[in-house]
């Protein structure tokens, strides 16, 4: 009998969750745990990766969604992993984890400081041969734990990602993929391949880098030991995933050339596939390498836009969240409903809280709502909800554009998925704003999804990346933009753009506090 099924194992930022699919795409069982990355006190903003007990977790989100799904493990093709990128693990010669941390940890602004002081054009050198700049790579962590930790420093043998832990944890082998790889600042992303000399202009060891496998090749089989604490089948074949955008992107069918998405989470991520590799001149957006091969993203982000909302949401709307325990209703649904009221635009009110992407001088004002009158027929609650969904199209707006001027390409219409696309609003105000269709895919797992694709086509159920994502994904709904209110989001935008530097200017002159700053800045 053919094997039938295909397993997704997710790390993410606050869970790990092992999905099982069909070779039809249809998901058949999901179990999940949360995980927190403990901060070290004596390290400020440090977001510590307790490989011990979070391989416990994993492993047993692999036995749950078997047990759960009642699945005979040995149907089970192949097996692919992803997560959260920027995390990284560090082991010694006897493949020993010794240090790890997660993806925004933030305690290494004395090395950022150390790199820019000893050569104040090295950050532009790294980013032009990388994309990366020191905001969110492995770079200056590293060099962290060099100056902070030197009797762990030492005993490094390897770096490697989570998702490729997570191989390593079920197979025994460790090597590193580029769509992850590429986030560390560490690679050449023409050769989708460690690059030494980065490290080496940095002050840090060259001899760490383990091999490099291309997304969707099988790199090893489940050991005896993986299989033991896994309750897969042993010799069932392990793929190469990637990073959790990336996969993301396969698992809505963004897999070509001029293709792009928006990911509405926690932070919003663009992502629009280049076919080839080249930087921003001016270091502005992040690049990175795709999952599919051949196939390079520029990436912007948006920060903390489902943040605001929660605490919106938890702070102001207590009446909605009464109604929905009453009703069995989403309170964002009851919000939804009345902010769809108030028109486009807000009567002028607009509020700041991330700004567009600038990656190598990346600072976010702090949080405001203004121009707003003492009207309460206009401005209620729902007036200031809706500004929220309307300042996080402005920015997915400003990151087109900045896309468009690095690449000179606009897409022809947005793939809209993650938490916020559950939205109709929401969906509704990003075709306004973009003046684009925007279409909302029916997979709310589209990550995992992008690892099972990857995990059939390395197995060869699938004998094409993009033909299988184009096969399997299925559309929910597409919006089409209203252009009258698209009319009054143009005008509104450039205000936007000039009130937000005037944010900006404010926080430079310590009259007000950055929402975020980047490490060394």
């Amino acid at each position: 009998m053919a094997k039938q099924y295909l397993m997704a194992v997710d790390a993410g930022t606050g869970s790990v969750r092992a999905v099982l699919f069909d070779t039809k795409g249809n998901q058949l069982g999901c179990v999940q745990r949360e995980w927190e990355h403990k901060e070290d006190p004596r390290w400020p903003g440090s977001m510590d990766f307790d490989w011990a007990y979070n391989w416990q977790l994993a492993s047993g989100c692999i036995k749950g969604v078997l047990a759960e799904t009642g699945i005979d493990p040995k149907e089970i093709a192949a097996v692919s992993t992803t997560c959260m990128r920027e995390g990284i693990v560090l082991y010694d010669k006897d493949g020993h984890e010794i240090w790890a941390c997660a993806n925004v940890d933030a305690r290494s602004n004395d090395e950022v400081g150390e790199l820019i002081r000893m050569d104040p054009g090295l950050e532009k050198e790294v980013y032009l041969e990388s994309g990366q700049t020191y905001a969110l790579g492995a770079l200056p962590r590293i060099l962290w734990v060099k100056n902070k930790m030197p009797e762990v420093y030492e005993k490094v043998a390897t770096v490697g990602m989570f998702n490729d832990w997570l191989i390593y944890k079920m197979t025994g082998v460790l090597e590193v993929e580029p769509s992850n790889g590429s986030t560390t600042g560490i690679f050449d992303l023409q050769k989708r391949a460690w690059d030494p000399a980065i490290a080496e202009k940095c002050g840090l060891r060259t001899d760490i880098f383990p091999p490099v496998r291309e997304c969707g090749e099988v790199i090893a089989h489940v050991s005896a030991q993986g299989a033991a604490e896994t309750g897969l089948a042993e010799g069932t074949p392990v793929v190469v995933g990637g990073g959790d955008a990336q996969l993301g992107c396969v698992g809505v069918g963004v897999v070509a050339p001029n293709q792009a998405a928006v990911f509405g989470g926690s932070f919003w991520q663009y992502e629009f596939n280049t076919a080839n590799g080249k930087t921003d001149p001016g270091c502005r957006v992040r690049v990175n390498c795709h999952a599919v091969p051949g196939v390079w993203q520029y990436e912007a982000l948006a920060f903390k836009p489902g943040l605001v909302m929660r605490w919106f949401r938890d702070g102001f709307c207590q009446l909605e969240k009464q109604q929905a325990e009453a009703t069995g209703k989403d309170p964002y649904y009851l919000m939804d409903k009345e902010a769809a009221k108030v028109p486009a635009g807000c009567y002028g009110m607009m509020c700041t809280f991330s700004d567009v992407m600038n990656f190598i001088s990346w600072k976010h004002a702090s949080p405001t709502f203004t121009n707003f009158e003492l009207d309460p027929e206009k401005f209620s609650r729902y007036t200031f909800y809706r500004a929220i969904l309307e300042n996080t199209a402005m920015v997915t707006k400003g990151h087109l554009e900045l896309v468009k001027e690095a690449t000179g390409n606009m897409p022809q219409e947005i793939v809209f998925a993650g938490g916020a696309a559950k939205s109709p609003l929401w969906c509704q105000i990003v075709a306004d704003v973009l003046g684009l269709p925007v279409k909302v895919p029916v997979v709310k797992e589209a990550t995992a999804l992008g690892a099972a694709i990857l995990a059939g086509y390395g197995v060869g159920i699938y004998q094409d990346i993009s033909a299988a994502a184009r096969e399997l994904v299925q559309w929910d709904k597409t919006y089409a933009p209203n252009m009258e209110n698209h009319a009054v989001y143009e005008e509104m935008y450039g205000t936007w753009r000039k009130v937000y530097a005037a944010q900006l200017a404010l926080c430079d002159e310590k009259l007000t506090k950055n929402m975020w700053i980047a490490p060394g800045l």
